[in-house]
């Protein structure tokens, strides 16, 4: 059935066509309803990003199996143990760093202590295809540009070898960062789910325990941390294992270059942003990121790399917390 409006036909809306009826909005109502301690976007983006909406993406997320896998460990952890929720979120952040990402740290310290020693090996596989290559340009009146090809070939083509032949592709390094990367947004849209009422567990509310298993000055783990005492310490931890990482390199490209700067902008921004999230997730960033430095710091241990097998390389110290410490100090302390 048509219908005439200003000139034009047009077809009705297909609920009105088939006789479907359109409910009214719902009264709300705001007697005897406890408000979320959390501002309105943040509780609306986990509830309204649903019927095909820009954010369904996110509603698929928050309800796929590697957070509802998440939201099963957090509450294993809390039935197994009884402890608070402050302390479940601290226990399980700790066992998760310690059982999956130091062995992949460890693993990742292990291939790039092998690419490093390649290294002088390399060099001199370079010098001499160098010197190959001119011989050969030079007989066979190659151009510049023909001869600067020939060598990148040949060279990716011989360090390849040597990766295959010392089982040290560079690429092996990258498992941790394909891992925990992952881990921790599983992670934290779990805990989220948990604070925004979006999780039930055996007839009880998830948030309603979160709002009252905090410690120190963050009691509802559901609200937002209005001292700011908790971002500041995550970007404060975060800062501190970007510095560590610089001081231990020294002469970086122009590319570790920006990206230590990145990463340093990143550490800093992430101040602001943990400020609009609930404390629990918080609460876990900071313990992850506390995990991150204690491992980053363990890892530079000799003896704990012997235990680990690492190699030795020529960039390992016998002191390397005391050369971290006078490295630190030369940079920030004796200056000012």
């Amino acid at each position: 059935m048509l219908c005439r409006l200003g000139g034009r036909w047009l077809r009705p809306l297909p609920a009105l066509q088939l006789g479907v009826r359109v409910p009214p909005l719902a009264p709300t109502s705001t007697g005897g309803i406890k408000h979320s301690a959390l501002p309105a976007w943040a509780v609306a983006s986990v509830s309204a990003v649903g019927s095909g909406g820009p954010g369904s993406w996110y509603e698929a997320l928050a309800t796929s199996a590697p957070v509802q896998g998440a939201e099963e460990v957090l509450l294993g952890v809390h039935t197994a143990t009884g402890l608070p929720w402050w302390a479940c979120i601290g226990l399980t952040t700790v066992a998760l760093r310690g059982a999956v990402t130091l062995p992949l740290a460890a693993y990742q310290h292990y291939i790039l202590a092998k690419v490093e020693n390649l290294q002088p090996e390399i060099k001199n596989i370079a010098r001499h295809l160098n010197q190959e290559i001119a011989i050969r340009a030079n007989q066979l009146k190659w151009s510049k540009r023909a001869a600067r090809l020939t060598y990148l070939k040949n060279m990716r083509r011989l360090v390849s070898e040597l990766y295959v032949r010392d089982n040290c592709h560079p690429f092996k390094a990258t498992v941790l960062v394909w891992i925990q990367f992952p881990m921790w947004i599983f992670m934290s849209i779990a805990l989220r789910n948990f604070s925004t009422g979006a999780t039930h567990s055996e007839g009880f509310s998830v948030q309603e325990q979160l709002a009252n298993d905090g410690i120190l000055w963050f009691r509802d783990l559901t609200a937002l941390d209005s001292t700011w005492i908790l971002p500041i310490s995550v970007g404060v931890i975060n800062l501190l294992i970007v510095e560590i990482f610089a001081l231990q390199k020294t002469g970086m490209s122009r590319f570790q270059t920006y990206i230590t700067y990145f990463v340093r902008a990143v550490s800093v921004l992430m101040i602001p942003v943990a400020a609009t999230v609930p404390s629990s997730i918080v609460l876990y960033w900071l313990c992850s990121s506390f995990m991150g430095l204690s491992q980053n710091l363990l890892l530079r241990s000799p003896r704990f790399r012997r235990l680990c097998r690492i190699p030795l390389t020529k960039s390992d110290s016998d002191t390397p917390y005391k050369d971290l410490f006078a490295a630190f100090y030369a940079k920030f302390i004796s200056r000012t």
